[in-house]
């Protein structure tokens, strides 16, 4: 090749021997036999990661997988897992570093590589990638201890206040923040604005929740669901929010079913209902959680107005919640 010439786009292969670290060397019925487990779990691991499956004859996994799959069975060996388990947590992880792996090549990419792309570009995000991976390997562990302790932290107090009221079920505050008119400024924006729109939104919110040590649980597009221990927190959160975007935001409190990172229950249905019924820039909360706002620090205040039908879950009682006006 002539050193003038521009070196080549990167292939997939180069992509994965550059983050990876190592080749792949051994069928799935290999990979599987390497570390002493079945390969029908090997397979559901696999699956729950996220990855696509392989023809039996492929030679498609690396001494990476295989020592992976050691650990796994180590693990079940031990007591410390059983099956079931290991593949919950596998769908966990990969569900998570898909999105994260998603989000963070996006960011490099868009940063790095103008709208008229060359081969010379994406080889030089390659190589980016490869002088990053150290350290962020290493801050990637970091945030998740320490993410892994929050979570801790946030279910002891929970834990705790079940303790202090008797064996009921876990309750905790849950709320929507959906952007106002998304739907006419989608049609009026191009591609470059909606998208950093979006991201300003999610930004933005993600940044108040953790403020408040609550959890942004999940973000669609244009909504986002966050939980809380305690009403007061998510008050503080649904305020703060509305005074820097137009949102319609929906709060109750109550019990919920915690499932895959996710909320589920009758709680989460009527805070998305009251989020429908909110008009712009206003706060609805649900009874439960104006009332648990009695006594709440000075500066807050709920109002009750007439009661509405919500789809699904019959006739219910809203409260606007706001800033005190003293």
């Amino acid at each position: 090749m002539n050193a003038t010439q521009p070196p080549g786009r990167p292939t997939a292969e180069q992509i994965e021997r550059t983050l990876v670290g190592m080749p792949a060397r051994h069928t799935r019925a290999q990979v599987a036999a390497g570390a002493g487990v079945s390969q029908e779990l090997a397979q559901r691991i696999w699956r729950a990661l996220g990855f696509a499956q392989f023809p039996d004859d492929a030679v498609a996994f690396s001494d990476a997988d295989v020592a992976a799959l050691r650990r796994v069975r180590s693990l079940i060996d031990g007591g410390l897992l059983d099956e079931q388990t290991v593949i919950r947590m596998a769908r966990a992880l990969g569900q998570t570093t898909a999105r994260l792996a998603q989000w963070q090549a996006e960011i490099v990419i868009g940063t790095m590589v103008p709208d008229s792309r060359t081969d010379a570009d994406l080889n030089g995000v390659l190589d980016t990638a490869k002088a990053l991976l150290p350290d962020f390997e290493h801050l990637l562990v970091h945030v998740w201890r320490a993410q892994l302790a929050a979570a801790g932290t946030r279910l002891l107090a929970v834990a705790d206040d079940q303790d202090e009221r008797g064996p009921a079920r876990v309750s905790i505050a849950v709320g929507f923040a959906d952007l106002v008119s998304f739907t006419r400024r989608s049609r009026e924006l191009d591609e470059r604005a909606l998208a950093s729109l979006v991201e300003g939104f999610e930004s933005r919110a993600a940044d108040v929740v953790a403020a408040h040590g609550a959890r942004l649980v999940k973000t669609l597009g244009d909504e986002v669901l966050f939980t809380a221990p305690a009403p007061a927190q998510a008050a503080a959160i649904a305020l703060d929010l509305a005074d820097s975007l137009e949102l319609r935001i929906g709060m109750a409190y109550g019990p919920v079913v915690p499932m895959m990172g996710d909320v589920f229950g009758t709680t989460v249905n009527l805070a998305a209902r009251l989020t429908a019924i909110a008009r712009p820039g206003t706060i609805l909360v649900d009874s439960e959680l104006a009332e648990g706002l009695a006594g709440a620090p000075d500066g807050i205040e709920v109002h009750k107005i007439r009661r509405r039908p919500a789809r699904g879950l019959g006739v219910v009682q809203p409260y606007v919640l706001r800033r005190s006006s003293s």
